[in-house]
C-alpha cells in the first residue's frame, strides 16, 4: 500500500500558499500595526462600510467567533466602531472611523508590493484567484 504524497495534495499546496502570502504581508503591515486578518476585514469594510458583523464575517471568510476578538482589537486601535443597527436592535453595524478610512490610502501600495513579491504574472494571479473562488463556491 502506498501512502499519499504531501506534495501531491491540493490541501497542502493551498495551505502552503496561504502561509506564504501571510508571511509576505507581515512586514508590509507591521508599520500599520495590523495583522493580515485585520487587513482583510478592513478591506471588506472599505468596499462596504456599515455592515453587520455577520455580513462582515461572511465577506471576509471568517467565523463569528473569530470576529469578536478581531473587532475588539480594531476598535482599540480606533479603526472601527460598533453601533446598534438602525433596522434591528439585535444587530450591530461595523463602522470605519476616519483613521480606519485613512489606512485605505496605503492599501493599494501594500497589495501591489505583496503581489510583486509573489513572482506571479497578472495572468497567473487572475487564474489562481478564479480557481480559488471556484473551489470556495
Amino acid at each position: 500500500m502506498s501512502a499519499a504524497k504531501l506534495d501531491d495534495q491540493l490541501c497542502f499546496a493551498l495551505y502552503s500558499a496561504s502561509s506564504h502570502m501571510t508571511a509576505i504581508y507581515r512586514p508590509l503591515l507591521e508599520p500599520l500595526d495590523l495583522t493580515y486578518t485585520q487587513f482583510i476585514v478592513l478591506m471588506a469594510l472599505w468596499e462596504e462600510d456599515g455592515i453587520s458583523i455577520s455580513e462582515l464575517a461572511s465577506r471576509a471568510g471568517l467565523t463569528k467567533a473569530t470576529m469578536t476578538p478581531l473587532l475588539k482589537r480594531l476598535e482599540q486601535k480606533d479603526l472601527i466602531r460598533r453601533e446598534m443597527s438602525a433596522t434591528s436592535e439585535r444587530q450591530k453595524q461595523i463602522i470605519l472611523t476616519p483613521q480606519g478610512r485613512e489606512i485605505s490610502t496605503q492599501s493599494k501600495a501594500i497589495t501591489t508590493q505583496a503581489f510583486c513579491e509573489t513572482g506571479l504574472s497578472e495572468t497567473e494571479a487572475r487564474q489562481m484567484i478564479d480557481l480559488c473562488n471556484k473551489l470556495v463556491k
